[in-house]
C-alpha cells in the first residue's frame, strides 16, 4: 500500500504550478483584495507563464495554453450560472411564499416543533435549489416571529442557515461545489454520479446534525441583538427659515454647504409662497427663503443655529412645545442578497431616496456598523450579506417589500408574491425533474429553464445579469485552470505520492478521514469551490496510488468542501445570517466546529463502511 512507492522530484513546470497554487490560496484569504481580482491575476499568470515557457506533455505534444480558458465554457459553470438565475426568479416572484406563510402560522402553535420543521424544510429545499433563496425566504419569517414573541432571534437564524448548507450536500445540484466536483471527476474518468447517488449518507448524518441544531445549538448561542435594536425614527424633515441678519443671505448653496462642512443636504429651496428653486450650486439664498432639509434632530438644530435661521415644521417653529415629529416614518432593514439590485453597487450610486423613498441610516457589514454620516460612505460598495438600516414612510417600505426587488426585514409577515410565482416554481420543478430522471443534463435543462423564465416575464434580462456573480464565475474558471495545470504537469500525482508515503501504514478509511478533515479546514478559510476543484484530482490520484475505489475519495472531497459551518466567510449565506442576526465571528466557531466534527466523523465512517475501506 505504497511502501515501495518512490517519489520522483517534480518537474520545473510542476513546481511553478504548486507555488502558484499556494499563492492563489493565500490571495483568496485576503479580504482587502477582491476575489475576482485574485482569480483573474492567477489565470493570467498561468496563461502567460505557459505561453512564455511552453510545456511538453509526456507523449511529446505541446500543451495548448487556450485550455486554461475552457473553464468559461465548462458544463458545470453553465449549470451553476443557470441555477443562480433560476434561483433569482424564485426570489423575485415570491414563488415559495406559501411555505413561508405555513411556517409563520406553525410558529404560533408550537415554537419548538416549528423550529424543527423549519430546519427540515430548509434542508430539503436546499437539496434542489441554491440555499440563498431559501435563506432569503426564511429570514423575514424568523425575524417576524422573534419580534412578535419577544424571543431572541439568535437561537433560530444561525441553525436555519446551517441547515440549508446540510441539505445542499445531498444532491449533485445542491451546491455549485457538488456540480464542480462531479464534473471534474467525470473528466478524470470517474463514473458519473447520479443526482441522488450520495443522498443516503447525507440523510443519515443530516438527521443527527439537525437534532444538534434543534436541541443544542440554540443553547450555545448567546442572546445577540440584531442591527435594528433601536426602532425609533432617526431622520426628520424640517425647514430652516433664513432671516435678514442670517449669514446665508446672498450666499450660494455651495458656499452654505462649505460653511457647514457639508453636514446637511438641502433638498429644496422655497421662495415666497410656493416658488420652488432648484438646488444648483450657484443659486444664491435670499432673506425669507425656506430651506427644506432632512437629518437627525441635533444636526437640524445645529444647522439652523449656524445659519442664523429658525427651524420650522408644518406646526410652526420648533421648540419644547412643538418638537420635531417624524410623522409616518419608520425604520426597517434591507438585506443585500446575491444578485439583488444593490449587490456590488456603490452607496453613492444606489439612490435609495430617489428610487425607493428610503433614507440610509447605517450599513452593517461583517459585524461592523458604518453610519450614513461617516466620511467616505458614498464610496462604500454594498456586498451580499450587508444589512442596511433605512428609514421611510410605511407605504414606501411596504412597496419595496411587495416588489420583491429588495429583501426587507421589518417584522411583518407579508412576503413578496406576484402572479408569475406559479410559473417560476413550475419551471424550477421541471428543471430539476429533467435532470433527476436523466432526460437532460442539468446544464441543458437549467439553461432552457432560464429562457422560459425570461420569456414568460418571471425575470427581466437585468435581473438575470444581476443574478450572475463575477466572483463565482472567475473563482470557478481559475480553479478549473489550476486543476488542469496540476494534472498535466504531474503536480497532482506528486502531492498524492507525498500524502500516501507520509501516511504509510494507516488504513484506507483513516486516510479518507484525513482527506475530508483537510478539505473541511480549507473550505472554512478559502473558497469552497477552489478547495473542491483543486482537491478532486489529488483525491483521484491518492485512490489510484492506494489501489482503492475512486468514488469514496471523490465524495470525501465533495463532503469536506461543503462543511462550511465554522466561519462566517466560509459561505455567502453565513454572512447573510451573521449580519441579519447580529452574530459575532466566535458564534460561528462555537456552533460550527461541533457540527463539523459530527459531520466529519459520521461521513468518514459511513463511506469507510459502504466502500469497505478497511
Amino acid at each position: 500500500m505504497g511502501s515501495d512507492l518512490i517519489i520522483n522530484s517534480p518537474q520545473p513546470h510542476a513546481i511553478a504550478v504548486l507555488v502558484l497554487t499556494v499563492l492563489a490560496l493565500f490571495l483568496f484569504t485576503r479580504d482587502r483584495i477582491p476575489l475576482e481580482t485574485s482569480s483573474l491575476f492567477v489565470l493570467i499568470v498561468l496563461a502567460v507563464g505557459f505561453h512564455l515557457y511552453p510545456y511538453t506533455t509526456p507523449d511529446g505534444a505541446e500543451f495548448a495554453v487556450k485550455e486554461f480558458f475552457l473553464g468559461f465554457g465548462n458544463e458545470a459553470l453553465i449549470a451553476v450560472c443557470a441555477l443562480m438565475i433560476a434561483g433569482q426568479a424564485l426570489v423575485r416572484t415570491g414563488a415559495m411564499e406559501p411555505i413561508g406563510r405555513l411556517l409563520a402560522k406553525m410558529w404560533k402553535i408550537s415554537p419548538s416543533l416549528s423550529l424543527l420543521f423549519t430546519l427540515i424544510t430548509g434542508a430539503v429545499l436546499s437539496a434542489f435549489v441554491n440555499n440563498t433563496p431559501i435563506v432569503v425566504l426564511l429570514l423575514p419569517v424568523l425575524i417576524s416571529v422573534s419580534m412578535k414573541t419577544g424571543q431572541p432571534s439568535a437561537g433560530t437564524l444561525m441553525p436555519m442557515g446551517l441547515a440549508t448548507l446540510l441539505g445542499g450536500m445531498a444532491t449533485t445540484i445542491g451546491t455549485s461545489t457538488n456540480l464542480l466536483v462531479v464534473k471534474v471527476a467525470e473528466d478524470l474518468g470517474v463514473p458519473k454520479f447520479g443526482m441522488f447517488d450520495f443522498t443516503l449518507p447525507v440523510v443519515l448524518t443530516g438527521i443527527v446534525a439537525i437534532m444538534y441544531l434543534w436541541l443544542i445549538a440554540p443553547k450555545i448561542l448567546p442572546d445577540r441583538q440584531p442591527p435594528m435594536a433601536d426602532t425609533s425614527p432617526r431622520i426628520f424633515a424640517a425647514e430652516v427659515k433664513i432671516h435678514e441678519d442670517s449669514v446665508a443671505v446672498n450666499q450660494t448653496i455651495l458656499a452654505i454647504r462649505e460653511l457647514t462642512d457639508g453636514k446637511v443636504h438641502i433638498h429644496r429651496v422655497v421662495r415666497g409662497d410656493n416658488l420652488s428653486i432648484a438646488t444648483l450650486p450657484d443659486v444664491k439664498i435670499k432673506a425669507g427663503d425656506r430651506l427644506l432639509v432632512e437629518d437627525t434632530a441635533d444636526k437640524l438644530r445645529d444647522f439652523a443655529t449656524e445659519l442664523g435661521g429658525s427651524l420650522y415644521t408644518g406646526e410652526g417653529v420648533v421648540d419644547e412645545s412643538n418638537p420635531l415629529d417624524a410623522g409616518d416614518q419608520s425604520i426597517a432593514e434591507l438585506v443585500v442578497t446575491s444578485g439583488s439590485l444593490l449587490d456590488r453597487v456603490r452607496v453613492g450610486d444606489a439612490r435609495l431616496h430617489s428610487k425607493y423613498g428610503l433614507t440610509l441610516l447605517a450599513v452593517h457589514s461583517q459585524g461592523k456598523e458604518t453610519v450614513a454620516s461617516s466620511k467616505g460612505i458614498e464610496d462604500l460598495i454594498f456586498k451580499a450579506g450587508d444589512v442596511l438600516l433605512v428609514q421611510g414612510t410605511n407605504q414606501a417600505i411596504l412597496d419595496v417589500k411587495r416588489s420583491g426587488s429588495l429583501l426587507v426585514l421589518d417584522g411583518g409577515e407579508e412576503l413578496p408574491h406576484t402572479a408569475k410565482a406559479p410559473i417560476a416554481l413550475t419551471v424550477m420543478m421541471v428543471v430539476v425533474g429533467l435532470a433527476a430522471f436523466g432526460i437532460l443534463p442539468i446544464a441543458t435543462s437549467a439553461a432552457a429553464g432560464c429562457f422560459v423564465l425570461i420569456a414568460t416575464g418571471c425575470l427581466r434580462w437585468r435581473d438575470a445579469t444581476h443574478a450572475l456573480s463575477a466572483q463565482v464565475i472567475l473563482i470557478i474558471v481559475v480553479s478549473l485552470a489550476l486543476g488542469t495545470a496540476l494534472i498535466i504537469t504531474g503536480a497532482a500525482d506528486y502531492l498524492a505520492d507525498l500524502f500516501v508515503v507520509s501516511t504509510h501504514g494507516m488504513p484506507p478509511g483513516i486516510l479518507l478521514a484525513i482527506l475530508i478533515f483537510f478539505m473541511a479546514v480549507m473550505t472554512n478559510v478559502l473558497s469552497n469551490n477552489a478547495a473542491a476543484v483543486i482537491g478532486t484530482p489529488i483525491a483521484v490520484s491518492i485512490a489510484q496510488r492506494l489501489g482503492m475505489p475512486v468514488e469514496p475519495f471523490v465524495l470525501g472531497v465533495l463532503f469536506g468542501a461543503n462543511l462550511s459551518f465554522a466561519t462566517p466567510m466560509a459561505y455567502k449565506t453565513n454572512l447573510l445570517v451573521m449580519n441579519a442576526g447580529g452574530y459575532k465571528f466566535i458564534d460561528f466557531v462555537k456552533v460550527g466546529i461541533p457540527l463539523t466534527i459530527i459531520m466529519w466523523l459520521m461521513l468518514s465512517g459511513i463511506l469507510t463502511w459502504v466502500y469497505q475501506l478497511y
